[in-house]
This record gives structure tokens, C-alpha cells and sequence, in this order.
């Protein structure tokens, strides 16, 4: 019997991958690997719904010579949805275009059936009021014989009088406005400041609201908190997955991407540059009515027109984003700014800056007010950046008694403990694990995924909800759950249930002595795995397992984790925080109690464990309604104090430890009746 031919394929951003057999279109290895593309005239080339993007070069992460050569031959039923220069950027249709070899492939956001669930929202933090950016209304004086007076003149003149500013600059393309502006409003004007040093905006009449966009650029999400600057209220926020994911899921794959390819920085650059201003875009439409006569979830004309006399929309554009502040790791900071990420690579990992920089939108492409600065916060080393920075100010352990542990989860681990006495930091390469990546079944957080599971411990009988269904599986027919694999949060879940359970041991290796019809060994390759949902239960027409190798992965993630809180602790000389606060997407989702089981930090009271949310955010929006915390933000980036801990002398033996359940070693009393004395003690 011939062997059938296979190539592999890498759909972007979701990172899902596998090998599909040559000829299938791309629509149809999607769905073998469950990524949810549009196709909504049912693959008859109609629609021009499944528009995918073939990316060209060689990727060093997934080991893979991606050409549009290697995507069959071009179809023109494709030439009424894709133009010359689409085509030539390599867009495709999925329903045309044919795996003919190793792709990695782009799924624009339009084209995702199932969107990313970004767990990025705002929460409600005290953020004391005074923005870098203020507005100032004041009435001029028309200009006379007597009193022919320059009109910025003018303006510089009233604002010492009435408001103390002196010796202010202004933004040369503001300064070509002030002709117009001034006479447009009769000589009543409101005067942007940013700073107390620079005028960058001059608005006719009198202007009481006005909007600025803090940002946190995560190595695998993007958000953008929309925010009335006036009144600090966040009027949206918006997200997107992070457009580089394509070059590799973690930090070091992006930085040996741009060693590799002479052009490499500067398209990831521009890849986060487009999509920051596409996130602009977005919030701004957002504050605009819904059109005339289109249905807004499922509402009619009339109810439509209701709501634009109900709600007042300020109908903002880009050029009304008149300051933003950006947070983001040391390697998405220099991305973003196309500073050289290599050096960050090796030994001692040094960062090209660590203090924070004001930079006009205009210079770096960000298709805000055009005389607007971008605040970028400030690094704290090569692998601690703005974005635990951002974590920091929005907490503010340095101001407190207590020991805190910070634990920020994502494809970077950035650890924080300490008190007002004294903050350390540090890094752990967790890796793209908890996000989905490198698991048979992981996924990002989309419908049809996976986040919650439950294992009876007496049947191994598994319960689990997915992500756009309200009913848990034993509420539920099979045909009805429609999942598709298992995202971060159900990860969170799968290592501490399979533990409990007694379906895998300490080490982490599948019990072989349990008798359920959910362990088995793979056919194909002879390695032990547990069924999560039957096959009948998915979209995807195949069991959604856990395999030993995906159960290594995650103890990887987990033990590195562990292993920084452990090395951090010991520096500080304790034996026990009073509290622990979990950061990112994760920590909206993270069971605490089964984080705790899976040994993710050592053990603490559960109720002192806490979730923060997105905390680098919200240290983004406190720098964007306070000028003081950007001071702050600088101070403590000095102020905390960095540990290498791959250095440590004992690294190895500690990481090893830690990748036990829940440790090798350590004791966990606060797990005592939460997991039976028989587990607990093997």
C-alpha cells in the first residue's frame, strides 16, 4: 500500500498544527485541527469569506519553508475577493487554495468563525486624576492696530495669566492649526497641554471631554483600554491577538526570527505597529452609533434609533486620541520600537534601555492625533518589562506590610515579592503551554474550547464545560458540547483533577494500575493518554485526549513557576507568603484551589490567594490618568531589585523538585482535606 503523503501546517494566531494529507484544501485541514475558518456559501467560492494570508520564508520555531508556491495553483473564482497587491502579500481563498506542502498560515481576524476570548477587562482600581495631557479653555482677544499681537502669542499670554503655564513650546503641526482654530471659535478656544510643557492641540469653542488609549502588548494578546481622560471613565475595551504570534509563540522566537531574517525586526514591528492602529480604529467606531437601518443584535430600525437618542455617542476618530501609554515585555517594547531584541538573548541579557520614553505618535506610526506623544514605560531587565511595571504601579506592594507574591501567568512568567522593606523580581520561561501550544489538544480561548473540568475521583467519570455553552457536559446531549480542544484555564484545571483523581501520580507519569475506559495507550504511537470528550462530543470527529507528553509540557510550565517562587522566597528568607496575587488572562480563570493542588506556587492559605486580572493593564491606564505614577513607574524600575535565577547554583535540583505534584518536597497542609491523605502523601 502506497504512503500516504502529509505536510505540516501552522494556522496563526490560534497555533494549532498538524500534519494533513497533501491535496486537502485549507479549509479542510482546519477543520482537522479545529480552527474555526468562515464559510459561509458552504466552500462553493462565493462568499470570499475564508480569506487566509500564506506567509513566505523559512521559520526557525516550527521548522518549516512556508510559500505561497506550496498552497496549489491560483483559482479565478479568487480574483473578485483578493486584488493584485492582496495576492502578492499571499492571500487566498481556504476553499481554493491547496496544501501542496508545509504552509504556516495567517487567519485574518474577519475570517475567524470562533473569536478569541481576551480575558483583558478593566477593573475597578482608585487612580487619583492628573493626566500628562489637561485642557484648557480659554477667550482671546481679538487682535487690533493697537494690539497686533501674534496669535500664538496670545494664547501663550493667557494661559501664564489665567493658569500659571509659562514657557511653553508648541508642535509645529499643531502651530499650522492655530490660524483656523482660533477664528473658527471667535477667539474662545480650548488649548491641549501636555505636560505643562508642550501645547499639542487647539480646539475650537469650549471642550470638556477629551480621550486617550492605554495599551498592553502582550507576546500573545493585544488590549486597548479606550478611556475619557476628563472624567477617567473607560468607555471600551478592545482586543486582538498578537499579529507576531506567526513568527513563534514565546519571546526567544521572535528574537532569533530577527536574527535570522535582515528585514525580520522590521516587519514584526510593522506587524504590532498595524495592529495597535487597527485597535484605534476599533475604539473609535465603537463610541459611533450603530448605522441607520442595520440591526444591531438582532434590534430593528426604530429600536436602533433609540438608542442613539438614549446614549450620547461621542463619535471619536483617531486624530481625537490625544495621548497613550503603552506596556509591554522587554522584547515586545523593543519590537515595537525596532530596537535590536539579539543582546537580550544571551548573557546578562541586557535590554538596549531601561527608562521610559515619550515619543511623538507621528515618528513611530501609531495613527493617533498626529502631535500626541506616546508614553512607553520602563524596563526593568532584559526579561522584566513595562508590563511588570505596569503590574507594579496598578498593586503597589512597595506600599504595603505584608509579603506579596505577584505572579504574573502568560507565555513569560514575571514573578514579583516583597513589601515596603524591599521588591525582588524575576523571570521563568513558562512557555506557550497554559496558552494551548504544544498540547495534541490545546487551543486559544474560543467557542468550542474546553476551561472548566472535573474528574470523579471514584469513576474517573470526567465532567467539563466549554466555552460558548452555559451547561456543563452531564447537563448536556453529547452532539450538543460541539468541543474542539482545551484552552488555558481547562490546562489550569486538567494537571490538578488528573492528580486528585489518581489518574496520574506525583511524578506526573499516567497510574497504569487504574481500570477506566478513559486510559488507554495510543495505537499509533503506544503512549498512555486520558480521554477528556469523546469524539461524539466534539467538532472534530476525533477524541480530545491528554497525553503523557502534553502532562510533561504543562509540569514544565508549572515547575518553572514554582521553581522562581521558591529561589525568590529563599533570596528574601522566608518560608511562606501572606499572600499571592495572580495576574494576567489567567488569573480572571484560574481556579485557585486547583492551582494550588498542581503546585503552581508553594502553599498558602487558599483565601489569601487572589485574582487581579490584567494588572499591567491597569498599571497602563493609571500612567495614562496620572503623570505621578509615570515618576512612580521610573522609580520602581530602579527600585526592585532583578535575580537571574537560571544562575542559582542549585537551579536544576530545584526545578526538578518543582515539577512533582504538587512538589517533591515541600509540604502543602492547607491542601489536607481538599486532596485525599493517600495522594497527598505518595
Amino acid at each position: 500500500m502506497d504512503k500516504v503523503e502529509k505536510s505540516k501546517i501552522i494556522f496563526q494566531p490560534s497555533g494549532r498544527r498538524g500534519e494533513v494529507k497533501k491535496g486537502v484544501t485549507i479549509i479542510e485541514a482546519s477543520r482537522q485541527l479545529g480552527v474555526d475558518i468562515e464559510s459561509l456559501c458552504g466552500e462553493k467560492k462565493v462568499c470570499g469569506k475564508c480569506k487566509i494570508r500564506i506567509e513566505e520564508g523559512f521559520f526557525e520555531k516550527y521548522g518549516v519553508q512556508s510559500s505561497k508556491d506550496h498552497a496549489g495553483k491560483w483559482l479565478i473564482e479568487e480574483e473578485k475577493f483578493i486584488n493584485r497587491g492582496q495576492r502578492e502579500a499571499g492571500y487566498r481563498l481556504g476553499c481554493c487554495a491547496r496544501v501542496e506542502g508545509d504552509l504556516l498560515v495567517f487567519v485574518p481576524e474577519e475570517s475567524r468563525a470562533g473569536k478569541q476570548v481576551v480575558s483583558k477587562a478593566a477593573r475597578d482600581i482608585h487612580i487619583e486624576w492628573n493626566p500628562a495631557v489637561k485642557y484648557y479653555y480659554i477667550e482671546l482677544s481679538e487682535p487690533t492696530f493697537k494690539d497686533p499681537k501674534g496669535d500664538l502669542e496670545r494664547i501663550l499670554d493667557h494661559l501664564n495669566t489665567k493658569y500659571s503655564l509659562s514657557d511653553l513650546d508648541i508642535d509645529y503641526l499643531t502651530l499650522k492649526t492655530i490660524p483656523n482654530r482660533v477664528r473658527e471659535g471667535k477667539w474662545k478656544i480650548t488649548v491641549a497641554v501636555w505636560m505643562d510643557r508642550e501645547i499639542i492641540r487647539v480646539l475650537p469653542g469650549k471642550r470638556e471631554n477629551y480621550y486617550g488609549l492605554a495599551v498592553d502588548v502582550g507576546t500573545t494578546t493585544v488590549a486597548a483600554y479606550l478611556c475619557n481622560i476628563a472624567t477617567m471613565e473607560v468607555l471600551d475595551t478592545v482586543s486582538m491577538m498578537n499579529p507576531q504570534c506567526k513568527y513563534g509563540e514565546d519571546v526567544m522566537s521572535r528574537i532569533t526570527y530577527h536574527m535570522m531574517h535582515e528585514d525580520g525586526l522590521a516587519k514584526m514591528s510593522g506587524d504590532i505597529i498595524e495592529g495597535i492602529n487597527s485597535l484605534v480604529t476599533q475604539a473609535c467606531e465603537a463610541t459611533h452609533p450603530p448605522k441607520k437601518g442595520k440591526k444591531n443584535n438582532g434590534s430593528d430600525k426604530e429600536e436602533d434609533e433609540k438608542m442613539v437618542q438614549d446614549k450620547p455617542y461621542p463619535c471619536l476618530t483617531p486624530s481625537d486620541i490625544i495621548d497613550m501609554t503603552i506596556v509591554g515585555n522587554t522584547a515586545m517594547h523593543h519590537i515595537l520600537l525596532k530596537l535590536n531584541p539579539e543582546h537580550m538573548g544571551v548573557a546578562p541579557f541586557p535590554p538596549v534601555v531601561h527608562k521610559s520614553m515619550d515619543i511623538k505618535s507621528r515618528d513611530l506610526g501609531i495613527q493617533i492625533n498626529e502631535s500626541a506623544y506616546v508614553h512607553i514605560l520602563p524596563n526593568e531587565a532584559g526579561f522584566v518589562g513595562a508590563d511588570n511595571v505596569g503590574v507594579l504601579i496598578a498593586e503597589e506592594p512597595y506600599k504595603k506590610d505584608e509579603m506579596q507574591l505577584i505572579i504574573d501567568i502568560g507565555t513569560n512568567g514575571e514573578l514579583v515579592l516583597g513589601n515596603k522593606e524591599k521588591l525582588i523580581s524575576s523571570s521563568c520561561a513558562t512557555g506557550p503551554a497554559f496558552e494551548g501550544a504544544q498540547l495534541a489538544f490545546g487551543m486559544r480561548a474560543a467557542p468550542g474550547a474546553i476551561e472548566r473540568i472535573k474528574i470523579d475521583p471514584e469513576t474517573h467519570d470526567v465532567d467539563y464545560k466549554v466555552i460558548g455553552r452555559n451547561a456543563w457536559r452531564s447537563y448536556s446531549e453529547a452532539k450538543e458540547m460541539e468541543a474542539k480542544g482545551i484552552c488555558g484555564s481547562g490546562i489550569l484545571d486538567v494537571l490538578g483533577e488528573l492528580y486528585r483523581s489518581g489518574v496520574i501520580l506525583k511524578s506526573g507519569r499516567f497510574n497504569s494500575k487504574q481500570k477506566n475506559s478513559r486510559f488507554r495507550k495510543n495505537s499509533e504511537n503506544n503512549q498512555p493518554e486520558f480521554v477528556i470528550a469523546w469524539a461524539n462530543e466534539t467538532t472534530i470527529g476525533k477524541d480530545i485526549v491528554i497525553t503523557q507528553k502534553d502532562v510533561r509540557q504543562i509540569q514544565l510550565a508549572k515547575g518553572a513557576l514554582y521553581c522562581g517562587c521558591k529561589l525568590m522566597m529563599r533570596r528574601m528568607g522566608i518560608d511562606k507568603v501572606e499572600k499571592v496575587k495572580i495576574a494576567g488572562a489567567f488569573g480572571t480563570h484560574v481556579d485557585r484551589e486547583k492551582a494550588l493542588i498542581m503546585g503552581l506556587f508553594p502553599d498558602c492559605e487558599i483565601d489569601n490567594i487572589i485574582s487581579i486580572g490584567n494588572a499591567a493593564g491597569d498599571g497602563a491606564r493609571a500612567a495614562l490618568l496620572n503623570r505621578e505614577k509615570r515618576e512612580e513607574a521610573n522609580w520602581v524600575s530602579r527600585n526592585v531589585e532583578y535575580i537571574e535565577l537560571t544562575v542559582e547554583k542549585d537551579f536544576q535540583q530545584e526545578f526538578m523538585e518543582a515539577m512533582q505534584i504538587p512538589h517533591m518536597k515541600d509540604t502543602f497542609p492547607h491542601l489536607k482535606g481538599i486532596v485525599p491523605d493517600e495522594i497527598l502523601n505518595q
